[in-house]
This record gives C-alpha cells, sequence and structure tokens, in this order.
C-alpha cells in the first residue's frame, strides 16, 4: 500500500474559496481515481495549507489513475483552472506505513 501525501499552500485571503472549489468540483473528479484517507487545513502554524492523503495499491496505479486523472475533461476544465490561480507552492511525497501504524 502506498500512501501520497499532497500539501498545497493556497494564497492568503483564498482558502475558503479554494475549499469550496475543491469539495464541490475536485473531489468528485478526484474520487474516481484515488482513494482519500484524509484531508485537513491548517489553523496554527504555517496558515493558508491544506493536507491531504490518497491510498493507493501500487506506485503503477498511482500512474495509470493519475494519467487518467490528467485526461478528465472535468478535471481539466473546470478545476484546474481555477485551482491553480489560488496556490502559491505544492508539495507531494509518496510515504510507506511503518508495521506499528494502524493505517497501512
Amino acid at each position: 500500500m502506498y500512501f501520497e501525501m499532497r500539501t498545497y499552500t493556497i494564497r492568503p485571503g483564498m482558502l475558503a474559496s479554494y475549499m469550496k472549489l475543491f469539495e464541490d468540483v475536485g473531489l468528485p473528479v478526484l474520487k474516481k481515481y484515488a482513494e482519500l484517507v484524509g484531508y485537513w487545513y491548517t489553523d496554527i502554524g504555517e496558515l493558508n495549507q491544506v493536507v491531504h492523503i490518497w491510498r493507493y495499491e501500487s506506485l503503477d496505479q498511482r500512474t495509470i489513475n493519475r494519467k487518467k486523472l490528467y485526461a478528465d475533461n472535468d478535471w481539466q476544465n473546470y478545476f484546474l483552472p481555477e485551482a491553480l490561480q489560488m496556490l502559491e507552492k505544492q508539495e507531494n511525497k509518496i510515504m510507506h506505513a511503518a508495521s506499528f501504524s494502524p493505517i497501512k
């Protein structure tokens, strides 16, 4: 099992708009290609960030599903054009669960 943690820094003042866009437009599309483990936003510390974790059976599955996502008309035409204007920075990590992790 593989987990991808994605951290996005949103432009100041746009967090609520980004969260609404993701919930209404981005999430329905992404759920066709990946399993959401969790989605959070910061309140203390580095502000204006959202962190989400997605589960994949393999890196090959991730590669195939990401290609399908990038070809999805709704993703390309309705989510990305608005979302990209709200982002300042993005960081992605592939993580492996430790043997003692409650989520594997």
